[in-house]
């Protein structure tokens, strides 16, 4: 039962590394370098998946994503003005900077930007990373813009499948519509200014999310009329010149309130409310710094860094194998292991690497042999009781596991503390310190598994051969 557990342990380990290195290594990659005066082309071409499953065609392509030191780009930092914004609306108003700003730049077209915020004392501030832009005036005019929003009534025809707004209000969920629908709605002269509230709430008869509005005097006057003299019309809400929901009026609301309902899940619901409160709530931004960082630095930087990593990589392996032996080249063949499933864990969870990232990764890489070492020195201490290699790796695995608990946990807590993923503003806010913490946490992790359960299953499945090469010294001797 025992070995029939083995080889099973095995197989899984084997799969693993057999998925990791097809999701690292890439599909199709030239390979040019010169040896001895000899130049040398050749490439690596990895056939890709591509099949079906319930009808839904898979081929899935993995890239590995780079952050703004690495790709390029552009940096902003801009300051949100508050001084007009009262001390406890204040986190929604610059919560709601950041979400406009964001959807502003997925207009764009940028791949996988950064935006965040950050808190010091009363000064407000967006922090956004744009990797890959080239035209850095658009760019700055796209994100520097206060939010404008709007009210507007169709002036021209009715949509087909439209639902209802009223007091019991329904309305449907936000639409994707090209702008140029723009064309058909006239203002009304209702803007963010007057709209006072817009948050997610609950429907009390059905249970389902809504979104709730609330106007100021001046927009309740001006609300009533719209929907008193506009009924089965749409009466749109924009943001920036672009929709984001398209109420039907169905009687005439006269007390200022509203709520839409429809296709809504939690999620949506709070996400239009935010993007609503940012109409209600302008804040004006003011650039403080702009900063372009150059592609070529970042790609020399991530050159030295792999040339960095191979080398201590390397001097880890050569140091195993000559303090360790036989168990250091298992421990070598297990941190060769680990860089795979680190990188493909990279890859399939869209992990986005920065200089500061692989910082982490290549400490991670010295501390991936910690485990190791721990369990290595308390086998030795067995051998020299007298117990055999398979009792004393039995022994050694387990008395050393409390240890390496202790120093992993007490890592992870630190790692944490880094990301800070609850957004604690005594804690970390910086996003390149954040990177840092991803990448020591995720080679923690990893580094448990690969340390404990694979080293353990190699040893085991390789002690017969340990115990020839043991025989064989002796018969020498």
């Amino acid at each position: 039962m025992a070995k029939l557990s083995k080889k099973r342990v095995f197989i899984f380990n084997f799969i693993l590394c057999l998925v990791a290195a097809y999701i690292v290594l890439p599909t199709n990659q030239a390979i040019s370098f010169s040896t001895f005066g000899r130049q040398i082309n050749t490439g690596i071409k990895i056939p890709a998946i591509d099949f079906y499953f319930f009808g839904k065609h898979i081929n899935p392509q993995y890239e590995l994503k780079k952050g703004l030191d690495i790709q390029g780009g552009m940096q902003v930092i801009l300051q949100a003005d508050m001084s007009e914004i009262d001390p406890e609306d204040r986190e929604n108003a610059i919560a709601s900077s950041r979400h406009i700003i964001a959807k502003r730049v997925d207009l764009y077209g940028v791949n996988e930007p950064r935006i965040q915020t950050s808190k010091q004392g009363d000064d407000y501030r967006l922090i956004v990373e744009l990797p890959g832009v080239k035209d850095q005036q658009q760019a700055l005019s796209l994100i520097g813009q206060t939010a404008q929003l709007e009210f507007m009534l169709e002036s021209v025809k009715e949509p087909e499948n439209k639902e209802q707004i009223n007091e019991d209000e329904e309305a449907t969920d936000s639409a994707e519509i090209s702008t140029s629908i723009m064309e058909n709605f006239k203002s009304v002269g209702l803007t963010g200014q007057e709209l006072e509230n817009a948050s997610m709430q609950f429907n009390q008869q059905t249970g389902e999310p809504v979104v709730s509005l609330e106007f100021n005097d001046q927009g309740r006057d001006i609300f009533a009329q719209v929907t008193k003299e506009n009924q089965g019309k749409v009466l749109a809400i924009f943001i920036d010149d672009f929709p984001v929901a398209m109420p039907v009026i169905n009687s005439a609301i006269l007390d200022g309130r509203a709520i839409m309902t429809g296709d809504f899940t939690p999620e949506k619901a709070e996400n239009l409310a935010i993007q609503l409160r940012a109409g209600a709530l302008p804040v004006p931004i003011e650039i403080l710094e702009q900063k372009v960082v150059g592609a070529s630095l970042g790609q020399d930087s991530v050159q030295k860094s792999i040339e960095a990593g191979l080398i201590g990589l390397l001097l880890v392996a050569l140091f195993m194998i000559l303090y360790y032996g036989f168990q250091g080249l298992i421990a070598s063949l297990v941190l060769l292991i680990y860089a795979l499933l680190t990188f493909a864990v990279y890859k399939i969870f869209g992990i986005t690497l920065t200089l500061p990232g692989i910082a982490g990764m290549l400490l991670s890489i010295g501390m991936a042999v910690d485990s190791n070492i721990l369990i290595f020195e308390r086998i030795k201490e067995e051998l020299r009781v007298g117990y055999s290699f398979s009792q004393a790796m039995e022994m050694g695995f387990g008395k050393a596991w409390d240890s390496i608990k202790d120093a992993n946990l007490a890592t992870i807590l630190t790692a944490l503390i880094l990301i800070n993923p609850l957004d604690f503003s005594f804690l970390n806010t910086s996003g390149l310190v954040r990177g840092f913490g991803v990448t020591l946490l995720i080679g923690v992790m990893i580094s448990l598994f690969t340390g404990v359960v694979v080293s353990r299953n190699l040893l085991r499945i390789s002690l017969p051969l340990y115990n020839k090469l043991v025989l064989s010294r002796r018969k020498k001797k």
